[in-house]
């Protein structure tokens, strides 16, 4: 009698992975429209502490949001290397100011934790998890947590 082999097929996850500070973070590569270097930000009245303004993005206006603000993160110098990440979760388009884009990675399934209960006892509706490669932890962002402007 043959014995059932089941694999377990692991989903593969792209993200694109960047700097804030000393800390690596990701983003599911399907929530980025593009990278693009920073541009001069027109300023907005009533903006709120974490958006910097807003941009003209070829013809479509984009709100520019201070990522490390956002995070409760120092605050840190722009540099020739500082990019704004432009996500979409579907509704709205909005561009993330980051330190440096690093690149493409990809995790499986198994490199992926939850936050765990202790760290959900703070406010961490913004991580969705936590990737680990041979080389560093990757914190996952919760892109339309992140976008939502209601969680003040």
């Amino acid at each position: 009698m043959a014995e059932a082999c089941l694999d377990v097929i692991e989903r593969d996850e792209q993200l694109v992975a960047f700097q804030l500070g000393d800390e690596t973070y990701g983003i599911e590569i399907a929530s980025i429209q593009e990278i693009i270097r920073l541009q001069e930000v027109t300023q907005v009245p009533g903006k709120g502490d974490e958006m910097e303004g807003i941009i003209n993005l070829r013809g479509k206006i984009v709100p520019i949001m201070n990522l490390r603000r956002r995070l409760g993160l120092p605050h840190g110098e722009r540099t020739s290397q500082s990019r704004v990440v432009v996500v979409s979760d579907g509704e709205c388009t909005v561009g993330m100011e980051v330190d440096s884009v690093i690149g493409v990675l990809k995790l499986v399934d198994s490199q992926i934790e939850k936050p765990s209960q202790i760290m959900s006892n703070n406010d961490m509706s913004h991580v969705r998890g936590v990737g680990k490669t041979d080389d560093a932890l990757v914190i996952l962002l919760n892109v339309p947590a992140v976008m939502r402007r209601d969680q003040e």
